[in-house]
């Protein structure tokens, strides 16, 4: 066991090195399958520890950027990740006494990661195989089996590798048949999307650009320096008007601006509310503001928008945030005990974020567009469900002020990059503070503003409305491992009560007790 334990260990930071900063997605496979080796031969009691110590690892290590948060954040927010390696420690074992064991313990490993993307509290979905796929063959499948169907094809990399090492001592070091059919049947799946793109027929152009006025100061704290984040939004957005005029940059279709642009509602406060109409008149073209409006309904709740403001009429289409960050942008419970929100820098959470449900793409001139804000891009209903919709062009609004520090970014604009793979549209990001970008459909960054920096982004992006097979498919590969998870389970316990109706000793004497008892 302390072996195991050390093997998982390892493993769980050697998972965490396939993600960004250091980026080497080649590791996840032998990661996987550590975990899987960790865990062969142990029964489903024993086989949790190692799981868990893997989890604590990989958790702690990846998600490293919640310290911006407060360490206490970090702290519990990761245990709550690492205890969802529990009962995939006891799927595995469970997985590894069946025939074609690879698939069962690839399945238990998407399964899982599906369960703590969405559970509890909307999930927390970075750590995701898929997420650190860009640039590599198996990004390539995404427009054919979306995020889902790649960690799966990440998963079963990994556990085939681990049934190769498993079989190369039984076959006296040549390796089996079988081990050749698996293991070129895995190539041609994993290979075959990087030769066969998904084709996209293209419906038009448009220019757009994107604004990242950053945050004065340190950089961390938007709400303190609000005013002048939305001043240097306005100025950016000037300028570009006055170059446009100038004949030095081409007029954009549509301006994007970041999350929280503006940190205060637009339509309430003068100040803020003048200097967007300012910049819209100036720039003669519709702008996307990201903007934190009250809820008419309830003044103690608030709402975390994208609003498009046309030149010269205000206010049009919006999109609300359909993740809000909790703890951060709402408080679960508010007023319990058990957390009260007074605790730590919860008191800087005064008012309870609502969450978005329309999946309707906005309509920005004459383009269809689907946005998502900050966390939004990492859950996978959003997005799609706008695309699916007739959305043609992909927008992210994001204000990562409080991890410009760290790898947060580097990962969530991996995640933007991904989608645009995943949908086969292009994908426009403004942060607030950086990492701004504009990515074509086969994720490559066309043009990025780095972390810290100030400046105005416009590039040609093609238009779409070509549905991929992921985008078809939706969420249901992602519900098909949840219930794979059930009926495993149940069978599972089946199974073990059986045998123990199996072991108990029979009331009927022995064969041998009769025999005696006859020559007695």
């Amino acid at each position: 066991m302390p072996l195991r334990c050390l093997l998982a260990l390892v493993g769980g930071l050697v998972l965490a090195a396939g993600f960004e900063p250091i980026g080497l997605a080649w590791l996840m496979p032998p990661a996987v399958a550590a975990l899987v080796l960790s865990v062969r031969g142990l029964r489903p009691g024993r086989a949790w520890l190692p799981s868990l110590l893997f989890g604590i690892t990989f958790t702690y290590a990846v998600m490293v950027w919640m310290r911006s948060v407060g360490t206490d954040a970090w702290l519990a927010m990761c245990a709550m990740e690492s205890a969802f390696f529990v009962p995939l420690g006891v799927g595995l074992s469970w997985s590894l006494r069946l025939r074609a064991w690879p698939v069962w313990t690839s399945l238990w490993w998407v399964g899982i990661e599906t369960w703590r993307s969405g559970f509890p509290f909307s999930g927390m979905p970075f750590g995701r195989l898929a997420y650190a796929t860009a640039d590599t063959p198996w990004g390539d499948a995404l427009p054919w089996i979306g995020m889902t169907g790649v960690s799966l094809l990440v998963a079963l990399t990994g556990t085939t590798l681990a049934w190769l090492l498993v079989s190369l001592p039984d076959a006296r070091r040549q390796p089996p048949r079988r081990a050749y059919v698996a293991v070129a049947a895995l190539a041609v799946v994993t290979l075959a999307p990087a030769l066969v793109p998904y084709p996209l027929e293209r419906s038009g152009t448009a220019t757009v650009a994107a604004v990242q006025g950053d945050v004065p100061g340190t950089g961390l704290n938007v709400p303190a320096v609000h005013r002048e984040v939305t001043a240097n939004h306005v100025r950016l957005t000037e300028d570009l008007a006055a170059a446009v005029e100038a004949g030095e940059r081409p007029r954009p279709d549509f301006v994007v601006w970041p999350e929280n642009s503006t940190a205060v509602d637009p339509f309430l406060d003068a100040g803020v509310h003048a200097g967007i109409v300012a910049a819209s008149d100036a720039i003669d073209v519709p702008i996307l503001v990201g903007g934190t409006n009250g809820d008419p309904l309830d003044d103690t709740l608030v709402l975390n928008q994208g609003i498009v403001f046309e030149p010269g009429l205000g206010g049009a289409d919006r999109y609300t945030k359909r993740h809000p960050v909790p703890y951060g942008e709402y408080i679960p419970f508010r007023g319990s005990s058990w957390m009260p929100s007074t605790y730590g820098r919860l008191t800087e959470v005064p008012r309870d974020m609502v969450r978005g449900t329309s999946l309707e793409p906005l309509r920005i001139g004459d383009v269809r567009v689907a946005d998502a804000i900050c966390f939004d891009v990492a859950y996978d209903e959003g997005i799609a469900g706008q695309v699916a919709r007739g959305a043609e062009l992909v927008t992210v609004q994001t204000s990562n002020a409080m991890f410009s520090r760290t790898s947060q970014l580097d990962q969530q604009f991996e995640i933007s990059r991904l989608r645009a793979l995943e949908t086969g549209r292009w994908v426009v990001v403004a942060a607030i503070n950086g990492i701004s970008g504009v990515v074509g459909p086969d994720g490559t960054v066309v043009a990025s503003v780095p972390a810290r920096g100030q400046e105005v982004l416009v590039e040609e992006v093609a238009l779409s409305t070509t549905l991929t097979p992921a985008v078809r498919a939706g969420v249901w590969p992602a519900r098909f491992t949840l219930v794979f998870l059930v009926c495993h389970t149940v069978w599972a316990f089946v199974a073990y009560r059986r045998r123990r109706r199996g072991e108990r000793p029979s009331r009927q004497p022995s064969q041998e007790t009769v025999e005696r008892g006859s020559t007695a």
